[in-house]
């Protein structure tokens, strides 16, 4: 492939991760009066112990997204959906699962990494009648 070719295949994949924007510092967006916040990691970070609570396979080679929502300073249930996508465009559905606990209301839902890499994600987020989505693009590594 020519050096112009694979300039200009670098340059649309670089594109669509950018497109995103980065990610928030804080990991969270407001949406008037609810915030959401979100985190990611390999789940095999997770303890043994806590894994099995959840239902959560702890791997190197699984990530899992967590995403929570407050409105003022109270946890609230929403539908949570969303989509993770990599550089070549191959999107894959996030399935979400939503865990009560103490007063805590989270989803969690798993997606592969193979390998380090970018990934968009999109998530959606629909409390009391309302929807709010946003986007946000992190670097991936799987465990060692």
């Amino acid at each position: 492939m020519s050096r112009l070719a694979i300039f200009l295949l670098t340059a649309c994949l670089g594109a669509s991760a950018m497109a995103a924007g980065p990610i928030d510092s804080n990991r969270q967006k407001a949406f008037g009066d609810i915030t959401v916040h979100y985190s990611t990691f390999t789940s095999s970070f997770l303890q043994p112990e806590t894994a099995q609570a959840v239902g959560v396979v702890r791997s190197k080679n699984k990530g899992m997204i967590n995403v929570s929502v407050i409105k003022g300073v109270e946890p609230v249930a929403a539908q949570v959906t969303g989509t993770i996508k990599d550089l070549t465009g191959k999107s894959e559905m996030l399935t979400f699962k939503q865990i009560t606990e103490k007063g805590a209301i989270y989803y969690l839902a798993p997606y592969s990494v193979p390998q380090q890499e970018f990934r968009t994600f999109t998530i959606n987020v629909e409390t009391g009648g309302k929807a709010h989505g946003f986007s946000f693009t992190q670097e991936l590594f799987p465990a060692e």
